[in-house]
């Protein structure tokens, strides 16, 4: 469960941004425009209408020419949060449901926190979007979002991410299983997917989440599966062999999805759902962090 301490913790760190921000409100991300902040940026020559008092008097008296000081201006940026909640994801002893939530918990208080625009959206239903900003007072908006999400049905994710509302830089959090054959098959559905968000300026956050069940099989024997999104059966053999194979896959399929994300600028996190929350946020997830 995540505490008061748990996000008293947390508001040590900010998302890492792949761009500096261009939006037009004030907030706590350096800015591609130019403004009045303690953090100097470059020399300019002057223009009629300048503020003398950003003149550099210094170098008009090595160069006999007027320079204005310019300072680097704080912007907000946007943070958006994509959930896939497909029926795939409601599985598993700890559920990746529940870790879905967590993780989406996290990275809106981080966003929230550091005075960032977030967009939250349920992948099976972009149109039911939370658009929130103003500080963490607003996270308890978030909170009541994430408890009404449900786990069911079918998820286009490149078709959602195309929905999304992007205007500039950011960064696109995206926290899925990926277990969709558009994503994991040979047409390359994950790397267009990455494509497409590289060429809206985004810095993905790839939060692979899988059930612990997922990751180390826990059944053998004769066994008949069923997929949880379209019902479709497979009967198989579960022995040793098999689950060499598996775990092949499973890490052909991680290091690819790792690769894929790293040529995008972003980061790539295999979230397990029966590690310690404490661990999986505040050591596992630092490679997402500006620390």
């Amino acid at each position: 469960m995540l505490d008061r301490h748990f996000f008293d913790t947390l508001s040590r760190f900010r998302l890492r941004m792949g761009h500096k921000s261009d939006l037009n409100m004030s907030g706590n991300r350096k800015s591609s425009q130019k403004g009045m902040s303690a953090e100097f940026s470059d020399f300019r020559e002057y223009m009629p209408g300048d503020d003398l008092r950003r003149m550099d008097w210094n170098v008009y008296a090595r160069l006999d020419k007027l320079y204005i000081r310019e300072y680097m201006e704080e912007k907000e940026a946007v943070v958006s949060v994509l959930i896939d909640t497909s029926a795939s994801m409601d599985y598993g002893a700890h559920s990746k449901a529940e870790l879905a939530r967590d993780l989406a918990a996290v990275a809106s208080y981080l966003a929230l926190y550091n005075m960032d625009r977030l967009r939250l959206y349920d992948m099976r239903d972009m149109s039911r979007e939370l658009a929130v900003s103003g500080g963490r007072n607003a996270f308890p908006k978030v909170l009541r979002w994430l408890e009404r999400l449900d786990f069911s049905g079918e998820v286009d994710m490149l078709a959602a991410a195309g929905k999304m509302r992007l205007r500039g830089p950011g960064v696109t959090v995206l926290i899925s299983d990926f277990l969709h054959e558009d994503m994991l098959g040979e047409n390359g559905g994950y790397e267009k997917l990455l494509q497409y968000l590289q060429y809206c300026r985004q810095r993905p956050v790839v939060l692979h989440t899988l059930a612990s069940e997922e990751l180390e099989i826990p059944l053998e024997g004769a066994l008949n599966l069923i997929d949880a999104e379209s019902r479709s059966q497979l009967r198989l053999t579960v022995d040793a062999r098999a689950i060499d194979s598996y775990r092949r896959e499973l890490k052909r399929l991680t290091e690819r999805m790792k690769k894929g994300c790293a040529g995008g600028r972003g980061t790539y996190v295999l979230c397990d759902t029966g590690r310690d929350r404490n661990q999986l946020v505040f050591r596992d997830l630092r490679v997402i962090y500006d620390i």
